[in-house]
């Protein structure tokens, strides 16, 4: 089809459908590879076409196509058909309109004869090539979607129920399909008319692809993109895609017989290379489809000869060619960001030659590092956009505007049209000035730019008024302007157009391959990053056309978070197993292993012994730094490197964008830090659940602070936080549970101490010693399973309190009183199988001898005896654990020890009760335990009222003062002054009966004061009687527990030395003093 010439070119608006149709045709294209990425995948497939009773349809459909009769064939719902076919259908008649609109354009331009020249009309030329390539790709997408005919069909048959007819569309889109089942062979039938344009439109690209696709050696020799050495020769921007070629001269291929530039630049594209890229991972084998197409045409056989030697040059040369194009671009991009790292100010005038030259060759392997470089240069765009906008402002309106007017003075008829448009270009850019760049104003050319588009195709029609090939000065100077302008508005879209790498995202496979083996070589560790940052590209693939794609999203973040985790489990390793090494130095100078230097010491002036054969002498602390010669490289050496090539990695950028997400790197490798961390904290604490053996608080410090330290120098190598890390991750082990659900070393220690230390000390086999404040194992003849000083002194309890924190003594704490709680629960029951005895037994205190008998009838006294011991052991150990909570916060201590003291009996009972926590919880004594009073209280239940546990608790204290004169028959209940206790732990019953005491009746809300005085009362009594019996085994320990009566007195806020003398002769005190520490016997070493 031939239109008439029309003389006013302007009214074709061949610019505006160049531009509108290249859009659109993006669009359709992506369209159509994601319907056929859907109906090749079984998990996204349609489900009509995966159905067992479908079958017989399709396979009908599909040999009978397009002439369809639908009658008894289709088994399915009409509705169900069009509900799930319209979408597919509607994207097959974009197709159509695509093609239709294409057909239209390709005749106008015919028709105009328009004359085409990269070099002159830039613009025009790309937008037209672009328009060829984009339809061919969509043509070959459609014809390799296997299920378009049932789509379609099945449509049209569920169209034709509903409506009685065919959708008017359908003929049409049927014989499309028919007519592009070879599509070369039509696509070449179709492009018969346009060989005239296209080839003149390819032949222009002769003097820019041979210069774009030299070999590696003669960029190298020419000094290309060096800054350096020839910055004046660096590549301008031009367009070079092979694609062009090979597509262009499949469809017009006349040219090849007729016209040597063609076979040149021919045989030049098909020597680049084995594929081309039609979208994403759909791609062209150039080689079979140049020769399956020109095998069947008469005349080609020279051509596919052609086509055979240049695959076997492709095979033998291309990777060879593209490897040391690499080579040389690694070197060339390294280069280039050292120098614009150091001097920002040439991005502006240089930044035209970097980017457009990079992304041909970076889609292959290796490509860390010059994706890792690539990043770097488009980071620094960003960063200095302002120095790139005010460079190109001021060469706009100083330099560009005043040549484009010289130039324009210079044309000798200019028609009123182009004379407007040429004019609007001066004085655009004329008005431009840095203010608008120093006050951030939006810049916005694309109207300018279309009209330098408009002003190509007005000028090269056939018989143009103003012939843009008679004037190639002004073409050179507008596409200047042109790339100029887009560097002031538009540098994010042209940082898209060089060096956008989303295609990698279609090749997952070969994307994480190429990640593993970087990651396995050392010097490419320092680029890992590159791999995640590409992942940010990802999003500059999707098109309005096609809104349904969105596992590219969720693939992209799986892929990037993929690599960030690999990346820092490989970091936190390193980091750790430096942190590991010392921590195992710093153990070597713990005091615990100087016992061996000591003992060589001694015998220093000795002859030293001649060490055994095969023994190995142990190396002294330090000797690890000795070296004898530098080249020597140890472990650590070789971690720290690993360590510092890791590093690198994350100084590519502090974060980026994926699909509206800000990913933070460091964040990735933080979190490892701190799930590694805690396992080896708790790893560390070397507990046993079956042997109960456990790490001493002290060494688990000792090693968490060499940890601690280690980790600290990570902050020399990489912006991080590693004090908030240290603290989150301790902050976790003072809880239960840690983030994700797993023990920490306050549940195995509070384990520890109460199913270890205390219970064994509940069973008298380890002692509390008030005189050294620990607990200490007894003798006996079986070798104990651990040292209890070595797990309760004031130095492990310290470090217990440094290591668990107040959280985690509070936790332990809260498992305490449980098992306090459940003494008192027993205590009870004890109670109240005694209480008529005991009432008997309160009233009648002073007559002997009815609480003789009484005493006769009265059961289970040493039972509770023993279970008040163990809730004193409890107690006792609890209040030295707390004691070391005071070094947590020293400056608060002074105003908190005030407030406490500040409490009077007289002060409401909350209030008190809310001191006395907040003084607790610094580790300061108190008359009342809270915790104690909470845990007494929690086992009130509705059953029970304060009536009858006040007479509950007054009982169990008489139940206490009457039993213990029974303590006098336990040889163990004797007094040790070694220890500062009795060796059954009868000494900590002070410490109970004064806490517990305090706790119920607090509760009650009675007198406390009052009821210890009863109760001292009761004792003293008893315990007189005990001295009466003079010949009785009773009196053996007698001495013993009247001590326990005066440990009561003093350990109690409640009670004083008077109360006790008024009730209790001191001379009996000061003679039971006397006879116990007569008995001890001093040894002196």
């Amino acid at each position: 089809m031939t239109l008439p010439f029309i003389s006013m070119d302007y009214q074709q608006k061949l610019a505006e459908k160049l531009t509108i149709l290249n859009e659109r045709g993006d669009g359709v294209l992506i369209r159509m590879n994601y319907i056929k990425k859907t109906c090749a995948d079984p998990k996204t497939r349609l489900s009509l076409l995966t159905d067992k009773a479908m079958e017989p349809a399709i396979k009908y459909i599909n040999k009978k196509f397009p002439n369809i009769d639908f009658r008894g064939n289709i088994v399915c719902s009409k509705y169900d058909l069009l509900a799930a076919t319209t979408s597919y259908y509607d994207s097959f008649l974009d197709v159509i309109e695509f093609r239709d609109h294409v057909y239209e354009l390709l005749n106008t331009i015919d028709a105009c004869q328009c004359f085409f020249d990269i070099a002159i009309n830039f613009d025009f030329t790309k937008n037209y090539l672009d328009l060829i390539i984009t339809y061919t790709s969509v043509i070959i997408t459609l014809s390799r979607i296997d299920d378009k005919k049932a789509l379609v069909g099945m449509f049209n048959c569920a169209h034709e129920m509903t409506n009685g007819s065919s959708d008017p569309s359908y003929p049409r889109l049927g014989q499309m399909f028919v007519e592009y089942e070879h599509p070369w062979k039509k696509l070449t039938e179709e492009f018969g008319p346009h060989t005239r344009s296209v080839t003149a439109a390819l032949l222009s690209l002769r003097m820019v692809y041979p210069r774009r696709n030299l070999p590696a050696e003669q960029w190298r020799s020419a000094q290309l993109l060096s800054l350096l050495s020839a910055p004046a020769a660096m590549l301008d921007p031009a367009c070079c895609d092979t694609r062009i070629l090979i597509v262009g001269f499949l469809l017009c291929h006349s040219s090849l017989n007729t016209n040597q530039a063609s076979q040149e630049l021919w045989k030049m594209a098909l020597q680049s290379g084995l594929f081309l890229v039609l979208t994403r991972d759909e791609v062209l084998n150039i080689h079979k489809v140049s020769e399956d197409l020109f095998v069947s045409i008469k005349g080609y056989s020279k051509r596919v000869a052609d086509i055979k030697e240049c695959r076997e040059h492709a095979i033998l040369n291309s990777g060879a060619m593209h490897r040391e194009r690499r080579h040389f671009l690694r070197g060339a991009m390294k280069e280039l960001f050292k120098i614009l790292e150091d001097e920002p100010g040439l991005l502006g005038p240089k930044v035209e030659a970097n980017l457009n030259h990079f992304i041909t060759q970076a889609i292959f392997y290796p490509m860390a590092e010059l994706m890792f470089h690539m990043e770097k240069l488009r980071g620094l765009m960003t960063k200095y956009n302002h120095v790139v906008q005010r460079y190109h402002v001021q060469y706009l309106a100083q330099f560009d505007a005043l040549v484009l007017n010289d130039t324009i003075q210079n044309i000798y008829v200019c028609p009123e049209e182009e004379s407007v448009l040429m004019t609007s270009f001066v004085s655009t850019l004329s008005a431009l000035s840095i203010k608008q760049v120093e006050n951030k104003e939006e810049f916005d050319f694309r109207a300018l730019r279309l009209d330098w588009l408009r002003l190509q195709a007005y000028t090269s029609v056939n018989k143009a008024p103003l012939p843009i090939k008679e004037y190639p000065d002004l073409a050179k100077v507008m596409n200047l302007i042109q790339f100029h302008t887009r560097m002031v508005d538009s540098v994010e879209e042209l940082l898209q157009d060089t060096s956008e790498l989303s295609i990698l995202g279609y090749y997952p496979r070969v994307f994480e391959k190429m990640f593993s083996q970087s990651s396995e070589e050392m010097t490419m560790k320092r680029y890992l990053m590159a791999f995640p940052a590409v992942c940010s590209h990802f999003s500059q693939c999707g098109h309005p056309l096609c809104p349904e794609e969105v596992s590219v999203q969720s693939f992209a973040l799986h892929l990037c978070v993929t690599f960030l985790e690999q990346i820092a489990k490989q970091t936190s390793s390193v980091v750790l197993e430096i942190c590991a090494e010392q921590c195992n130095l710093n153990d070597q100078l713990q005091a615990k292993h100087c016992a061996e230097a000591i003992s060589a010491a001694r015998h220093r002036k000795q002859k030293k012994p001649v060490p055994k054969k095969g023994e190995v002498q142990k190396e002294k602390p330090g000797a690890e730094s000795l070296r004898k010669d530098r080249a020597v490289v140890t472990n650590v050496d070789k971690m720290h490197l690993m360590l510092t090539e890791l590093c690198s990695c994350y100084s590519l950028c502090s974060d980026f964008i994926v699909f509206d997400h800000i990913v933070v790197p460091t964040e990735f490798l933080l979190s490892h830090l701190e799930i590694r961390l805690s396992e080896i904290i708790v790893r560390m604490a070397n507990y046993n659940q079956t042997t109960q053996e456990i790490a001493r608080p002290s060494d688990l410090l000792a090693g968490l602070r060499a940890y601690t330290a280690s980790l600290h120098s990570l902050s020399s190598y990489i912006n991080v936080d590693i004090t908030r890390l240290v603290k989150n991750i301790l902050l976790q082990q003072t809880q239960p549970l840690d983030s994700r659900g797993g023990q920490t070393i306050t549940t195995i220690y509070t384990n520890w101490y109460l199913e270890s230390l205390l219970r064994q000390a509940s069973n008298s086999i380890i002692v509390h010693c008030p005189t050294m404040q620990c607990f200490v194992n007894q003798a006996t003849d079986n070798e104990p399973s651990f040292r209890a000083e070595e797990f309760s002194d004031v130095l492990e309890l310290q470090a217990l309190a440094e290591l668990i924190g107040p959280y985690g003594l509070k936790f332990l704490s809260e498992n305490l009183m449980w098992h306090i709680t459940s003494q008192v629960s027993e205590l009870k029951k004890l109670v109240i199988e005694n209480m008529d005895v005991l009432v008997q037994m309160r009233n009648n205190f002073d007559n002997p001898e009815e609480m003789a008998n009484l005493k006769k009838r009265l059961t289970g006294g040493e039972n509770v005896l023993k279970r008040m011991t163990i809730i004193g052991v409890i107690l006792s150990f609890r209040s030295m654990a707390q004691d070391n909570l005071k070094d947590h916060c020293p400056y608060l201590i002074g105003p908190m020890e005030c407030l406490r003291d500040f409490i009077s009996p007289e002060t409401d009972i909350k209030v008190t009760l809310s001191v006395f926590e907040l003084a607790s919880a610094a580790g300061l004594t108190c008359d009342i335990d809270p915790a104690l009073v909470a845990a007494i209280r929690s086992m009130q239940t509705d059953n029970t009222s304060l009536d009858e546990e006040y007479k509950l608790s007054c009982l169990l204290l008489v139940y206490i003062a009457v039993s213990l004169p029974t303590l006098a028959l336990d040889p163990n209940s004797f007094y040790s002054r070694e220890h500062g206790g009795h060796n059954n732990n009868i000494h900590c019953l002070a410490t109970a009966i004064n806490q517990l005491a305090a706790a119920m009746f607090t509760v009650q809300n009675k007198n406390i004061e009052q009821h210890l005085k009863e109760f001292l009362l009761l004792a003293s009594s008893t315990l007189l009687q005990l001295g009466q019996n003079v010949e009785k085994m009773e009196s053996k320990n007698r001495d013993s527990i009247y001590l326990l009566l005066h440990g009561i007195v003093e350990e109690s806020p409640f009670l004083n030395q008077d109360m006790l003398e008024s009730c209790f002769p001191y001379v009996l005190l000061r003679n039971a003093y006397r006879e116990v520490y007569r008995s001890y016997i001093v040894t002196l070493g």
